[in-house]
């Protein structure tokens, strides 16, 4: 409903005096007033603007009412819908108010009760309008409540999963095992107007590829051997929500063909079934592996990847945000420390050192099953040590520096984590002859970022002092 109005009524009758009858008394009051003489005009209406109620009445010249009825739900289920009846047709106005309509009005009638009537159906619409929204806004508050980062490269992410979510446009998020992209996915699906519907996550990868069509796009009852009853398949699961294709790299060409099929005509077959089942369901799709080569090499079809890749999202990998590896683990901290009902705890200096020094390989999955290991075999203490870390982990990072000695009166790890990155950052232009563009690309960060972070940790000025003294 428009803030500038009352609110837009359509009228459904065909007769002109009750048309120009109802069209006074609510434009007198402020309500923007459309008339339609049959149903199909109205659906007309309907489809071409915005209405927030619908004066209908129940008989029409080309179709029952309660069929208009059913006609004007399908096209805006939010639109309120009041019933104009004759008193012979009561009974059939209470079925009409069973069936959605929000009330009925008996003929003749009194220009008062209208009013009322319009006035609290419309109420209920505003507040419905309002309940949706808050919902919206807590489920897009929380939408990331599990996805950490403060680098450039989430933060571009998290831009593009707002920007895109209230389409039905088919995203194809690609990043490293381990980045975390069904939890984009979920982000996804939750800012979106179907986070109240169904979101079916599919990992390709684990489902035979003999069982995944089934699994898909179900079967009836006897299409193989052991289909001993009919099986919804999970895009009927997700009919009105989203689908999450994890993995969709490894599905063999004949269940491409199928998926290119749903994309293009919304609509797919069960195995063994003879009719079509037509479905909304938004698709969010995910590799690990490049697509573009896997349809050079023929294992891909070129004509599906270019309907997944309608939006692509690129998830960095924690390497190339070694900035986000901090809040990161204090994260996981706060979450397994939680889980073990055990006292906050905190790293302690080196063992920070060895995470922000790491390659991280298996990314943010990694991390987190480092960090949860460290606090269940913690005892005796709220500091988690290097010697916490698993052997294998130590040798690939490469430990061979001298530990650090902590003095009795402790030290700041903020500092720490400081000094850290400004030996990184020092080290690294030291190697590029002070090229920042070149030094950017060592550290994965983006220019304008290592631009900012020099100036936040006086790195330029500290270089002058230091040629002004060789003078």
């Amino acid at each position: 409903m428009r803030e500038t109005d009352k609110g837009a009524v359509l009228i459904v009758d065909d007769e002109e005096v009750m048309q120009d009858v109802l069209r006074t008394i609510l434009t007198e009051e402020g309500y923007r007033v459309e008339t339609a003489g049959a149903a199909g005009r109205g659906f007309e209406l309907l489809q071409e603007g915005l209405y927030d109620l619908v004066l209908l009445d129940l008989m029409l010249p080309d179709i029952d009412g309660l069929e208009a009825l059913e006609g004007i739900k399908k096209i805006d289920e939010s639109v309120v819908v009041i019933i104009i009846t004759a008193y012979a047709s009561i009974e059939k106005a209470v079925r009409a108010t069973k069936l959605g309509a929000f009330d009925f009005i008996a003929k003749p009638f009194k220009n008062e009760e209208v009013l009322l009537t319009v006035k609290n159906g419309l109420q209920k619409r505003r507040l419905q309008a309002e309940n949706l929204q808050l919902k919206r806004s807590f489920r897009q508050q929380y939408a990331f409540e599990n996805i950490i980062g403060q680098s450039e490269g989430m933060q571009s992410v998290f831009k593009l999963v707002r920007q895109i979510a209230p389409s039905r446009s088919t995203a194809l998020i690609v990043g490293e095992s381990g980045t975390g992209k069904e939890l984009i996915a979920k982000a996804i699906h939750g800012c979106s107007p179907r986070a109240d519907r169904h979101f079916v996550p599919v990992n390709c990868g684990n489902i035979p590829a003999d069982l995944l069509e089934s699994e898909l796009f179900g079967h009836v009852k006897g299409a193989f051997t052991g289909a001993l009853s009919a099986k919804k398949g999970l895009f009927e699961v997700a009919d009105g929500g989203s689908i999450f294709l994890d993995e969709v790299g490894i599905v063999n060409l004949e269940t491409q063909a199928k998926l290119l099929r749903v994309i293009q005509e919304r609509e797919f077959r069960r195995l063994g079934a003879i009719e079509s089942i037509k479905v909304d369901v938004r698709i969010i799709a995910a590799s690990n592996l490049s697509l573009q080569k896997a349809v050079e090499e023929g294992k891909f079809r070129e004509d599906l990847f270019y309907r997944l890749n309608v939006i692509n999202i690129n998830l960095p990998p924690l390497r190339e945000r070694r900035e986000d590896i901090p809040i990161l683990a204090e994260h996981f901290l706060k979450q397994f420390c939680e889980e073990n009902h055990k006292p906050l705890c905190r790293l302690n200096p080196e063992a920070l050192t060895e995470l922000m020094a790491y390659d991280w390989p298996g990314n943010v999955r990694e991390l987190e099953n480092i960090i949860e290991r460290a606090v269940v075999m913690l005892t005796d203490s709220d500091v988690i040590m290097t010697s916490l870390f698993p052997k294998e982990f130590l040798l690939r990072a490469g430990q061979g520096h001298s530990r650090t000695v902590i003095p009795s009166a402790g030290i700041s790890l903020k500092d720490r984590v400081s000094e850290f990155e400004r030996d990184l950052l020092l080290t690294a232009l030291e190697q590029t002859g002070w090229n920042q563009k070149r030094a950017a690309q060592l550290l994965g960060l983006n220019p304008t970022t290592l631009n900012e972070k020099l100036k936040r940790l006086n790195i330029r000025e500290a270089r002058s002092e230091q040629n002004n003294a060789s003078g």
